[in-house]
C-alpha cells in the first residue's frame, strides 16, 4: 500500500485532501485510480487507511476507512548526533536511522570531520537529506518524518544532549561491556535519548573528555572497530530492540 504524509489541516472527519506534488505522483507516476487504497499519515500521531474517491489536477480526495492511533513509532525519542562523514555516507545513515526509529538526526561538525559545509552547501544538503528521510519514513511506515537538523558544533550538540534523559557516546577505547549493559538497561524508561557517533577518524580525546564532563556516558559496541556508517545503526538496533521488547 502506498504511503503519503499530509498536514493535520488536510484531514477532516470523513476525508483526507492530498495536495501539492503528491497529486502528480499519485496521478501520473503511480497511475492510481478511484477506489484504490492508500495509507496517509498526519505526521504526528495517526495513520489513515483511505480509499481514493476523486482525482483532479489539484487534489486527491480520499475517504477515510479506518484510523490507527497506535502506529509504528517508538514510545521514546532517539536523537542521532552524527559526525559529518565523507561522500554520500550521510544519505545511507539517514535512511537506515529513520528505518530504525530515530526521531531526529543532527549532523555534527567535530574536530576530525573532513567535510566542511558553508551556508549554501548546508542548505542544499539539508534539503536533500530531508527528502531521503521522508522517503525512508514512507517505506518503513513511520507516522512522522524525522527531522534533519542544521549542522551543529560539537559543543552545541553536547549542550542540547544535556537536556535529554540519557546520552551515550560509543568509544573504541572504552572496553567495559558489562557497564555498557548496565547503562543501557532500563532505556525504555528514558523519554529522550541522545546518541553520539564520530566521523571516519573518530572523536578526539578532548571531545570525549568534554562529553563525559557534561554527563554523556561512554559505551562499548564490542571488540571490533565499526565504521561511522555502522556504529550508529548498531546502537540504534540495540535500543530499538530493548524498547520494543518492553512495550
Amino acid at each position: 500500500m502506498h504511503h503519503f504524509f499530509v498536514s493535520p489541516e488536510q484531514i477532516d472527519s470523513e476525508y483526507v485532501h492530498i495536495k501539492g506534488s503528491d497529486v502528480n505522483h499519485i496521478k501520473n507516476v503511480l497511475r492510481m485510480k478511484v477506489s484504490e487504497e492508500l495509507l496517509v499519515s498526519n505526521g504526528q500521531d495517526k495513520d489513515y487507511y483511505c480509499q481514493i474517491e476523486s482525482i483532479d489536477d489539484e487534489e486527491i480526495k480520499a475517504r477515510i476507512m479506518d484510523v490507527d492511533s497506535e502506529g509504528t513509532e517508538l514510545p521514546n525519542e532517539i536523537y542521532l548526533f552524527q559526525g559529518l562523514p565523507k561522500s554520500d555516507k550521510m544519505e545511507m545513515i539517514i535512511q537506515k536511522a529513520v528505518e530504525l526509529g530515530a526521531k531526529e538526526i543532527i549532523p555534527v561538525a567535530t574536530k576530525r570531520c573532513v567535510v566542511k559545509l558553508d551556508d549554501k552547501k548546508q542548505e542544499s544538503k539539508i534539503k536533500r537529506w530531508q527528502a531521503i528521510s521522508e522517503s525512508a519514513a514512507k517505506q518503513s511506515r513511520r507516522m512522522i518524518i524525522p527531522k534533519i537538523a542544521n549542522v551543529m558544533s560539537f559543543k552545541e550538540a553536547i549542550k542540547l544532549a544535556s537536556t535529554m534523559d540519557m546520552a551515550v557516546i560509543p568509544y573504541e577505547n572504552y572496553k567495559d561491556m558489562k557497564e555498557t549493559g548496565r547503562i543501557l538497561s532500563g532505556v525504555e524508561n528514558k523519554s529522550r535519548i541522545a546518541i553520539f557517533i564520530g566521523p571516519e577518524g573518530g572523536f578526539e580525546e578532548s571531545e570525549i573528555d568534554f562529553a563525559i564532563e557534561n554527563g554523556v556516558k561512554p559505551i562499548c559496541l564490542g571488540k571490533r572497530i565499526l565504521r561511522t556508517e555502522t556504529a550508529g545503526l548498531a546502537i540504534l538496533s540495540v535500543l530499538m530492540f530493548r524498547i520494543e521488547e518492553n512495550q
